[in-house]
């Protein structure tokens, strides 16, 4: 009777929990579903966490921790029955199965969108966070101008880290940098307008600045140190703003800094005197030079000047800075000649540039001869120094010289070449001018002036020649361009290359930097003005570019422009 009864208790209990599972799924229905509740039996410890495999998510997810993992505690009831409340109880099978009506992937959806912001600052700091600055540094410095300067819209780390002065120089230090070509004074309907065209040499693509400090001005010289470029002098029209007039124009001392980079320039110390198209030098000195150690000028020798067949002292030149000279007695002549050296040149290699760091490079600015107010050619000269910003007088350039068409430093020399085929160079640490004599000047048409050039401490001319015929007398022969190399131990010329084009610009510009020699050719045929732009890499001439920069530009842009080039 005793095992009866335990039977008949046994049924009861289960019927007793079959009902009650009944009536808790019809109260489930009536309450609209709501397949995320939770029922438990507190009789019998029982937990129910999904009465139903197909809720309201579209299906089940088995073994999923919701709530504890996105911090949703109030998803789900935990077992009052059950003493640590980790895991639930399943209605059948094995203990550690759990049942989550969540639907898949609903949860993701609905934590990304209560955390939009932080998702968004990791993204924004998920390429920094693992990356220290130094290693950050080191990669963003070997990107090219271009993207360099879209990294720096990234964010204000990356824009902070790449204006630092030691960015700059250790790109500079590294070779990381490469050669950009700006293109200045282009003209269009007769007017100046400060546009500056610059040329990617190593992507071959075409920028356009605007440079209002430019505009209006016309006939200046360029030159560039480090990252910035030096317009120095010019002329600019006094009847027409800004449009290039020959009959009335005023001549300028002053000298304009342009930064590319930036965008921006200013004005900086003026010269002494007023120049249009100077001829320039950049040179590397010693911190220990004369002209940086003492900014000033040297002392000029005063000759006595004799009115007996000259012209009287209301008259003369009060500036005494043209080539205009009065009769001089023969002593006064004997005691100018002694002024001067005709002593070669001397090859100095810069060992003192090893000896300092490279933050104490100083850089001077030479401008010798050009044009004065009174369209007179000048053979006076002056020296800049951009830590000072000062212009010091130098001795002017050697009797019968001539006036100066090209100019470059060398080796520490700034040579000088004239119309008349002569050579000359001004020692920059020493302050005087060496004559130089070279056994024989190469051959060149004389409406074309020579270009001087310097290239890894060689010195390098073009000239325009004709070239040889075959010996047919009366027939035209060809015009070249050629390059030319001045032996400086034995001081003659050698011809290194001939320029693939025909030489049809006689104001051609040329500049070398580093290894690579530079040249812009602009004229006018057929009704329309062309450009070319070529490269001589140390064993031939490649074409860069062609008419880009020359579209409805005026004929005049091949007589006032010039060209400097920046490793950016």
């Amino acid at each position: 009777m005793a095992s009866g009864e335990l039977i008949d208790q046994e049924r009861g209990s289960l019927s007793v929990s079959k009902r009650l599972v009944r009536s808790m799924s019809q109260k489930w229905k009536r309450m609209g579903n709501r397949s995320e509740g939770c029922v438990e039996d507190d009789t019998a410890g029982v937990s129910l966490s999904c009465l139903t495999l197909y809720g309201r998510g579209g299906g089940c997810k088995v073994g999923a921790d919701t709530g504890e993992e996105f911090g949703e505690t109030g998803c789900r009831r935990r077992s009052s029955g059950s003493d640590e409340g980790k895991g639930y109880i399943a209605m059948c099978g094995n203990k550690e199965a759990t049942v989550d009506c969540f639907s898949y992937g609903r949860k993701e959806k609905v934590w990304r969108k209560n955390n939009r912001r932080l998702l968004k600052s990791q993204e924004r700091n998920s390429l920094n966070a693992h990356l220290p600055d130094d290693v950050l540094e080191m990669c963003l410095v070997r990107l090219p101008l271009r993207s360099l300067m879209n990294a720096r819209l990234v964010c204000k780390k990356w824009r902070s880290l790449t204006t630092t002065r030691r960015f700059m120089q250790t790109r500079r230090e590294c070779s990381f940098e490469s050669p950009w070509l700006f293109l200045f004074g282009i003209v269009k309907d007769g007017f100046c307008m400060g546009e500056v065209h610059a040329l990617d040499v190593s992507l071959k693509e075409w920028h356009k600045i605007e440079c209002p400090a430019l505009k209006g001005r016309f006939l200046f010289s360029v030159s560039s140190i480090l990252d910035n470029a030096y317009i120095v002098g010019g002329r600019s029209s006094l009847a027409n703003s800004g449009s290039v007039d020959r009959n009335s124009f005023k001549t300028h001392r002053s000298v304009i800094e342009f930064n590319p980079l930036s965008k921006s320039s200013r004005k900086v110390a003026s010269m002494n005197h007023p120049r249009s198209s100077p001829v320039l030098g950049i040179s590397e000195v010693n911190p220990n030079c004369l002209i940086i150690r003492n900014q000033v000028a040297r002392p000029e020798r005063r000759f006595h000047r004799s009115r007996v067949g000259g012209v009287s002292d209301v008259y003369e030149d009060p500036h005494r800075l043209s080539v205009r000279r009065q009769t001089r007695s023969s002593q006064d002549e004997n005691e100018s000649s002694a002024s001067f050296h005709s002593v070669k040149p001397h090859m100095r290699q810069k060992h003192e540039n090893g000896q300092r760091g490279k933050e104490g490079r100083k850089f001077v600015l030479i401008a010798v001869g050009g044009l004065g107010s009174w369209d007179e050619p000048l053979d006076s000269g002056e020296i800049y120094d951009p830590a000072s910003n000062k212009w010091t007088d130098i001795p002017r350039l050697p009797l019968d010289f001539g006036v100066a068409c090209s100019g470059v430093v060398c080796n520490g020399i700034f040579y000088i070449y004239s119309e008349s085929d002569r050579l000359a160079g001004y020692d920059i640490d020493r302050g005087y001018w060496i004559r130089i004599q070279t056994t024989l000047s190469p051959p060149r048409v004389h409406e074309y002036y020579p270009k001087l050039v310097s290239c890894k401490g060689r010195l390098l001319m073009l000239s325009v020649s004709w070239c040889e015929g075959d010996g047919q007398i009366g027939r035209r022969n060809k015009a070249i361009r050629k390059l030319w190399e001045l032996d400086l131990a034995h001081h003659s010329w050698n011809a290194v290359s001939v320029h693939p084009d025909a030489p049809m610009d006689w104001n051609a510009a040329f500049v070398a930097n580093e290894d690579l020699v530079f040249g812009v050719e602009m004229f006018k045929i057929f009704g329309q003005v062309l450009e070319f732009v070529t490269m001589f890499d140390g064993s031939s001439w490649n074409h860069v570019s062609r008419n880009h920069a020359a579209r409805d530009v005026d004929t005049s842009s091949c007589m006032t422009k010039s060209m400097a080039v920046l490793r950016l």
